[in-house]
């Protein structure tokens, strides 16, 4: 039986949100592949001008493609070392960290005890911290760094072979439309933005990790290189990834000094550098259009977070915006990108 849109459409909603399902159980399910093939379309995009302009410049396309990959390995290869590095001494200092954190806390509530004349280790437990969860935490994350050393050789060649697609896909794509001007400029124009949003964020990533990475290092903080990378990475996060990144610094700003004003213009730092270039610099650069509303940021990561794991939350903004670019590009499904957005469309008659 054929049912139309107008004769059943409750069945229509039904047999939607049935194939919603399968798409995100599937995407779950098939994290091991789609997941190493999202990161290496992430750097396929970043490095596509970079192949274009040596090709442009005369140099055969096997070297063309050789040449980004390579520097992408060195790149991601040197932060990686960098991160092994400082996690693994990460993890011998930790119990001493522990230690001292716990220190503080009892002496900072025998202290309110004594002035106020309560009894508030009745009502606050001094272990809020449990050291084996921390421990156990850092270990895990040894566990994820080699696990990423070994998915390393899987995306840089699947990177590989999207770059030497990427000068034969357009020829493809223009074969199989009809209407090729119309669907080619399309594609252009969506490779275009997602470009555009890629290379800005990540330029303005490796601008936050290294300045914070810096601040850190002047206020004598542990590990600077470590809380610099995690900036960068946590930048690709809006909002949340800010702050997130902010509480490790905080903490061992208070460890190492046992100092509030000196944790407190540790967090400044984060403050004014998140402002400066997430709230002014990014959306002068992007445009607003390219931004998410704050409830789609949280619910991305969240989402992407359960399907793909860690490195689904890092890049569950970045997917999200080129997807909705994707969006925006599709007359049919424009009006999901404006429920995605920022804020409201302009009205037409604001513009005249």
């Amino acid at each position: 039986m054929n049912l139309n849109r107008t004769d059943a459409p409750g069945a229509q909603v039904l047999f939607s949100l049935a194939c919603l399902v399968v798409v995100v159980f599937g995407l779950r399910a098939a994290a091991p592949i789609l997941l190493p093939s999202a990161l290496a379309l992430f750097l396929a995009v970043l490095s596509l001008p970079v192949m274009l302009w040596l090709r442009g410049h005369g140099i055969p396309k096997a070297s063309a493609i050789v040449i980004p990959v390579l520097l992408n390995v060195a790149v991601v290869g040197l932060l990686l070392t960098f991160a092994s590095q400082s996690v693994a001494e990460l993890q011998r200092e930790l119990p001493n960290y522990l230690n001292t954190l716990a220190q503080l806390q009892s002496d900072w509530v025998k202290n309110v005890e004594t002035r106020m004349d309560v009894v508030l280790s009745d009502y606050i437990t001094l272990e809020l911290i449990d050291p084996g969860a921390v421990i156990g935490f850092a270990s895990g994350a040894v566990g994820r760094i080699a696990q990423l050393l070994s998915m390393t050789f899987l995306v840089f060649l699947i990177m590989a072979f999207m770059l030497s697609e990427a000068t034969v896909f357009p020829d493809k794509f223009r074969s199989l439309s009809r209407s090729s001007d119309e669907q080619d400029n399309r594609l252009e124009k969506i490779v275009s933005e997602v470009q555009t949003y890629l290379v800005i964020k990540t330029v303005i990533s490796l601008a936050t990790g290294a300045i914070l990475g810096l601040w850190a290092y002047f206020w004598g903080l542990d590990f600077p290189v470590l809380l610099g990378l995690a900036a960068f990475l946590l930048n690709y996060i809006p909002t949340v990834g800010s702050m997130i990144a902010a509480i490790p610094a905080v903490l061992l700003s208070i460890i190492l000094y046992g100092s509030i004003g000196h944790a407190l213009i540790v967090m400044s730092g984060y403050v004014v550098v998140n402002m400066v270039f997430g709230n002014i610099l990014e959306p002068n650069l992007m445009g607003r259009r390219l931004g998410l509303s704050t409830l789609v940021v949280m619910l991305s990561l969240l989402f992407w977070g359960w399907a793909w794991g860690p490195l689904g939350a890092l890049l569950s903004v970045p997917l999200t915006v080129m997807v909705k670019i994707w969006l925006e590009n599709t007359a049919d499904l424009r009006w999901v990108a404006i429920l995605l957005d920022k804020s409201a469309p302009v009205p037409v008659e604001a513009t005249e």
